[in-house]
């Protein structure tokens, strides 16, 4: 009977895993890569890239902690805020329509970045911290709540305003990219005919 074992945690792991845990108080899983536990002190909204670029723009300083993740930005948002979003994207009149948007909460995991400092990921795409969270202090005082949330902080981003722009812009992301595949579909057509 052959017995695999996994490979040994590199010393970087280690390390990542404790900085989160240690300066943070936030739940890691093994990995490679480490994973970070979400639900229990963030939630994390994911859209494209290009759309979280214009999220970034409208809402300027008020997003809380933001990771890009490969061909994804997670925005982090309070805990919670997962079991809030479809009736808020139906409230915002969002509710039915296709948007490459997308929230993890209990039970789900997001990549760790490196922390901030620590140098290069030396992999492409591996995911890196935009805005990195600040140890020493309450990071969930940062996040996006809702005002009227128990749990909301005066002072912390409104969700409600990020949910409006992360839904828009993904939407903006989308139409501007049937409109290219169209044009390019139109132009085909009428190249090959003049030729």
């Amino acid at each position: 009977m052959a017995f695999t074992v996994p490979p040994p945690r590199s010393p970087i792991d280690g390390d990542v895993a404790r900085w989160y845990e240690d300066e943070l108080g936030w739940a890691t899983e093994a990995g490679p890569p480490v994973r970070l536990v979400t639900g229990l002190r963030f939630d994390v909204l994911e859209v494209p890239v290009e759309a979280g670029r214009g999220v970034l723009r409208r809402m300027g300083a008020a997003t809380g902690p933001v990771a890009l993740m490969g061909r994804r930005m997670g925005l982090l948002v309070a805990a919670g805020s997962a079991e809030e979003l479809p009736g808020l994207l139906d409230w915002l009149e969002w509710g039915g329509i296709s948007l490459d948007l997308a929230i993890l909460g209990a039970d789900g995991r997001m990549t760790a970045p490196l922390p901030p400092g620590r140098g290069g990921s030396g992999a492409p795409g591996a995911a890196v911290w935009l805005r990195a969270p600040a140890p020493g202090r309450e990071v969930e005082s940062s996040l996006p709540v809702l005002r009227s949330a128990p749990w909301g902080v005066a002072g912390a981003p409104c969700l409600v305003r990020l949910v409006a722009a992360a839904a828009a812009e993904c939407h903006r992301v989308r139409l501007l990219s049937a409109r290219t595949r169209g044009t390019a579909q139109q132009l085909s057509p009428q190249r090959f005919a003049s030729s």
